[in-house]
């Protein structure tokens, strides 16, 4: 999938989160996103990635993105459960 999308989680490639997870909550341009995590990145303080610096998943939470395009905004606490969620996954198959 080569297509960034808000809402899409990621697993960082490269940099000190090396092997983190975060969800793409803006996209800046063809070569930029913002990603948040909840935790260490909150939603007020994303980082600016570089989309060659991520891995891109086939998931792409619907709360998110519903969020974010209906009021611009989304809780700390639904990017942690989303990722949570999605970590519990991977870690039964």
């Amino acid at each position: 999938m080569n297509q960034a999308n808000i809402g899409q989680i990621v697993t960082i490639n490269r940099g000190k989160d090396k092997g983190l997870y975060g969800v793409i909550i803006s996209i800046i341009d063809q070569r930029f996103v913002l990603v948040a995590d909840g935790d260490k990145r909150k939603m007020k303080h994303p980082k600016k990635k570089n989309l060659s610096h991520l891995i891109l998943s086939d998931v792409i939470s619907p709360e998110i993105k519903s969020s974010i395009s209906e009021t611009g905004f989304v809780t700390d606490a639904k990017l942690r459960y989303v990722l949570q969620k999605y970590t519990a996954r991977i870690s039964e198959s």
